[in-house]
C-alpha cells in the first residue's frame, strides 16, 4: 500500500497531520501511537498537557493557555498525530489537520479498558481505603457517562456536533477492531485523500 509522503526538503511539502479523538479509554492513544509509529510521525497525547503532575496524579488541571502552549510546542512545524480530547479549549490546535479518526468504542469494553490500565498505573491505590480510591471512582463514574444523553461532561452527543462543525474529513472507526485492521484504514483513508 502506498503511504501518503511526508515532508522532504526537496519539495517542501507539509507532512501530515492528523488528530484521533474519541471517549475515555476507547483506543485513541493506541491507536494514533500505531499510525504515528508506522508513518515515522511524531505522536502527542492531549493528557500529557492536561494535567500538572503531583501526587496522586490527576488532582490539578493546567490552563487552557497552558496547554494549548505545551502542546504546540511539542507538536512543532513538521507532521504529527495528536491524541486526544480537547472539549472547547484546543480547536486552534487542528485548524489546519488533514484527517481527524473518531474512534467509538462500546461503554463495556471502554470500562474493561480503564480499569486494567488503572491497575497497572496505581495498583492497591485505587483499592478501597488507597489514597486514589475515590478519584479511580469518580473517574469511573465520569467516563461511563460518555454515552449517556444529557451527561454533564464530555460526552457522545456533544462530541459529534462537534465533529460535524469540523472542514476536515472524518473517519469513524470502531474501536474493538483489530489494531492492524484500524492502522489500515487509517493509512487507506490518507492515501484517499491524497
Amino acid at each position: 500500500m502506498a503511504l501518503p509522503a511526508l515532508t522532504t526538503p526537496s519539495t517542501g511539502a507539509r507532512a501530515t497531520r492528523l488528530y484521533f479523538t474519541g471517549a475515555s479509554c476507547a483506543g485513541v492513544t493506541t491507536l494514533g501511537r500505531a499510525v504515528a509509529r508506522r508513518l515515522g510521525l511524531r505522536h502527542v497525547d492531549v493528557d500529557a498537557f492536561y494535567w500538572a503532575p503531583t501526587d496522586p496524579p490527576y488532582t490539578v488541571k493546567n490552563s487552557p493557555e497552558q496547554r494549548v502552549a505545551g502542546i504546540a510546542g511539542a507538536l512543532g512545524a513538521d507532521g504529527w498525530v495528536l491524541t486526544g480530547a480537547f472539549d472547547g479549549w484546543g480547536d486552534a490546535l487542528i485548524a489546519d489537520v488533514d484527517l481527524i479518526v473518531f474512534v467509538a468504542t462500546d461503554t463495556a469494553l471502554r470500562m474493561e479498558r480503564l480499569a486494567a490500565r488503572e491497575r497497572q498505573r496505581h495498583g492497591a491505590r485505587i483499592d478501597p481505603g488507597g489514597d486514589m480510591h475515590a478519584a479511580h471512582l469518580a473517574f469511573r463514574r465520569w467516563a461511563e457517562g460518555y454515552d449517556t444523553p444529557g451527561f454533564d461532561g464530555r460526552n457522545r452527543a456533544r462530541h459529534e456536533a462537534w465533529l460535524a462543525r469540523q472542514r476536515a474529513p472524518v473517519l469513524r472507526a470502531d474501536g474493538a477492531d483489530a489494531l492492524d485492521d484500524l492502522v489500515a484504514r487509517v493509512l487507506d483513508a490518507l492515501t484517499g485523500l491524497a
